[in-house]
């Protein structure tokens, strides 16, 4: 926020900055900013890497506070709220870096949700954006090089690192820990109990999953391993690949335009799916969801009300045909590579949304959905009705959330080659301590440690036999966001000198204790062109500064050169 600096007053932004009271005093134009975050039980590591960049902010003469927040409260600023000025936080990404089109794309600037929460907007930006989704192969990736540079220069948001993602477990009840990510619905499935194990006892950080269940929340979840288990989708992501789920196959059939190669896919269903109040699962159901989570208003409302997460996935969805109970017919305006992510957002029941949507309709004497903030999409008593190896069976707040295996689910099916669940419940206990955490698996009152465990805990993980370390990569990223709708931050220069006040290096090595990558891009590392490879330093926005010190004098020289000036005091001034 911009505020006036000496006395304290501070302007609220809501998406734009009413400067009519810059005249109030002499000292109504000093530059102040807000670092939005979370506490320290929320995310120790995002916490240091916002009091280091607010450290360096006043070393250049900004004015600057940290504007601390709970997970939720936190996401609800910045994906709907829009009201910060700069924040830092873990970004959720995805196995394919279309993931880059919702968080960026221009037609979504207004929109709130997990769709550019930093408002950007450039035209030359969306053409990439746009081409990257038709295009496939060679000419796709070199694309996507090109996305990922003019995005180091833009920089409506500064990519830090890639967290190495620890856990613990317990190898004397479970074993086969180690066969899949342990935040994918692989994870959970495939486990094998020792025998009279019928429990499996898991351990998150994170309250949130006691509180609320709505599959549509922005607020309440940024990764989406528990709707994956509560939830069936037509694909599920594997190793990085895409494998079938609910989908028994598909045929992908394109149309090839030069480098555009767009098309539709036919999906085949597994025979006798259902939900878990036992009615079937179909293609209609199939339908109503894409356009549903196009518009949750159902076309009820003036304009189209589109849902805050799985927003990009569906946007390349241009139609959806159904030709019997399990066979329907996807139409795309992308290529194959690109829509395929469309093929993993969770499959919801017709017959509750729809009805739900319409007894509000009718109840409502002006019926105004507003986008990403509507009841529907942010209530917490949706009752929990999916169709995936588990189903819903109990919840405590900030206590526990415990799920049922589904016996009907078609995993366990003789027929079918998929992991399946084995054991009767699975329940997820609240600890907000990564220490507590590790000595409650310790100690074998729990089987996993589901969060990532913070970089302080690791040397607290005892040498025991019982116990297993488990390390994988992350395609997570600690990120920097800007608002690019206020002051300095419409300025591409302002973000760039700004994100040079941060060492990277020096965070992996020291906030993360050696246990993160640094990067200059926010994809993995398969996708990153030569120019943004890392080789010791960001080769776009090198730190001012060496081995996490600022050089206080050439940071202040380059916000001169940008046009910006100092008063008699040392204070950066607008």
């Amino acid at each position: 926020m911009l505020a006036a600096g000496a006395t304290g007053l501070v302007l609220p932004t809501s998406g734009c900055v009413n400067r009519a009271e810059s005249t109030v005093n002499q000292d109504t134009d000093r530059l102040a900013l807000s670092i939005t975050t979370v506490p320290a039980d929320g995310d120790r590591e995002a916490v240091r890497i916002a009091r280091e960049l607010e450290a360096n902010l006043e070393a250049v003469g900004v004015n600057t506070s940290i504007d601390m927040r709970s997970r939720s409260e936190f996401l609800e600023t910045v994906l709907l709220g829009g009201e910060f000025d700069l924040y830092v936080g873990r970004h959720p990404a995805d196995f394919d870096p279309d993931f880059l089109y919702e968080t960026l794309h221009s037609t979504y600037a207004n929109e709130a949700g997990w769709q550019n929460p930093f408002g950007f907007a450039n035209i030359p930006f969306d053409n990439h954006l746009e081409a990257q989704r038709r295009a496939s192969g060679e000419r796709r990736q070199e694309i996507v090089a090109e996305l990922l540079e003019s995005l180091a220069e833009e920089k409506p948001f500064e990519p830090l690192c890639f967290p190495v993602e620890h856990r613990v477990a317990r190898t004397d009840r479970f074993e086969e820990w180690n066969h899949d990510h342990p935040e994918s619905r692989h994870g959970y499935l495939g486990l094998e109990p020792a025998e009279d194990v019928d429990r499996l006892r898991v351990l998150v950080t994170d309250s949130r999953i006691s509180r609320n269940l709505n599959p549509l929340s922005a607020t309440l979840r940024e990764r989406g391993s528990t709707i994956d288990l509560l939830y069936d989708s037509l694909a599920t992501e594997h190793d990085g690949e895409l494998v079938p789920w609910l989908a028994e196959d598909w045929e992908w059939t394109t149309v090839d335009g030069g480098d555009d190669t767009v098309g539709h896919v036919t999906v085949t269903l597994r025979e006798d799916c259902r939900f878990h109040n036992g009615e079937p699962l179909t293609a209609a159901d199939v339908a109503f969801t894409y356009q549903f989570l196009e518009d949750t208003s159902l076309g009820h409302a003036e304009f189209a009300s589109p849902a805050p997460r799985y927003r990009g996935h569906v946007s390349t969805i241009e139609n959806v045909v159904v030709e019997g109970d399990r066979e329907l017919r996807l139409e795309t305006s992308a290529g194959d590579e690109a829509a395929r992510r469309a093929l993993t957002v969770p499959i919801l029941p017709e017959n509750w949304w729809r009805a739900e949507v319409e007894s509000r309709v009718e109840s409502a004497m002006s019926f105004t959905p507003t986008q990403g903030r509507w009841g529907l999409v942010t209530m917490d008593n949706v009752p929990p009705i999916g169709s995936g190896p588990f189903r819903f069976e109990s919840r405590s707040e900030r206590e526990h959330l415990t799920l049922e295996r589904y016996e009907d689910h078609f995993t366990r099916r003789e027929d079918v080659d998929l992991p399946e669940v084995g054991v009767e419940r699975l329940q997820f206990g609240i600890d907000p301590g990564s220490a507590s955490s590790i000595k409650r698996v310790a100690n074998d009152g729990a089987d996993f440690t589901a969060s990532m465990l913070e970089a302080h805990a690791l040397d607290t993980i005892p040498d025991d036999p019982d116990v297993e370390h488990l390390t994988s990569p992350s395609r997570t990223f600690y990120y920097v966001g800007f608002n690019t709708r206020i002051e300095p931050f419409s300025n591409p220069h302002a973000r760039r000198i700004v994100s040079r006040l941060l060492d990277k290096s020096w965070i992996a090595d020291e906030i993360f204790a050696g246990q993160a990558t640094p990067t200059a891009a926010p994809v993995l590392e398969e996708w990153v062109p030569d120019k943004l490879a890392w080789d010791g330093v960001d080769p776009v926005a090198p730190f001012f500064g060496d081995d996490g010190e600022l050089d206080v004098e050439t940071a202040r020289d380059a916000l001169e050169d940008a046009g910006y000036q100092y008063d008699e005091q040392g204070r950066l001034r607008l």
